[in-house]
């Protein structure tokens, strides 16, 4: 079945195992506040595409129900849809992430365009991380009181630290590229 089931499946899989029944809107809310940091969050067609494929495959249930005069589906995942997650998530080799780092690709080629654009660039970044990290802070707060072993948060808890881990090496890293400019820098 896994190959009728594309990563973003899995991951609305895995954001609808946290016990709620969403409607496709609450998935893709639920996929900006927490994929985001760590994945691309899959943009709305995307969403209800895979909501529809996993229906047909039973790995999650549509209900439909009134609200306001209107209808609204909502979805909660099934047994086989736990059981399809599991055993992605058991029988899945952990791989290496593609990265896709556009600051990166710009340093690599910093020679096409003037060293104070390179500059600016890691500067903007820098901001960039900050505000992230403050994102990730936030959520990461929320967690707090659900994140000890056999909690449900637990393990989204250990992504955010990761992440967090994560941006404070980015910010390292982008600092010591622009201290070794500034080092080339004509003076």
């Amino acid at each position: 079945m896994s190959q009728d089931v594309p990563v973003t499946g899995y991951a609305i899989l895995g954001l609808l195992t946290f016990g709620d029944e969403l409607t496709g809107y609450e998935v893709k809310q639920r996929a900006d506040v927490t994929l985001r940091f760590y994945w691309v969050s899959p943009a709305m067609s995307q969403i209800y595409t895979e909501l529809r494929r996993l229906t047909g495959l039973g790995l999650v249930r549509a209900d439909a129900r009134p609200d306001d005069g209107r209808e609204v589906t909502t979805y909660a995942i099934t047994d086989a849809g736990q059981q399809a997650l599991k055993d992605w998530m058991d029988q899945t080799p952990a791989g290496f992430p593609v990265l896709k780092h556009t600051v990166l690709l710009r340093l690599l080629i910093g020679h096409a365009s003037e060293p104070e654009q390179t500059r600016r660039m890691l500067l903007d970044y820098l901001d960039e991380l900050e505000r992230a990290t403050t994102d990730l802070a936030e959520v990461r707060e929320a967690l707090r009181g659900a994140d000890r072993p056999g909690e449900p948060f637990r393990f989204p808890s250990l992504v955010a630290d990761w992440g967090l881990d994560y941006f404070a090496a980015e910010g390292r890293h982008a600092r010591r590229a622009l201290d070794s400019l500034e080092d080339g820098a004509p003076g």
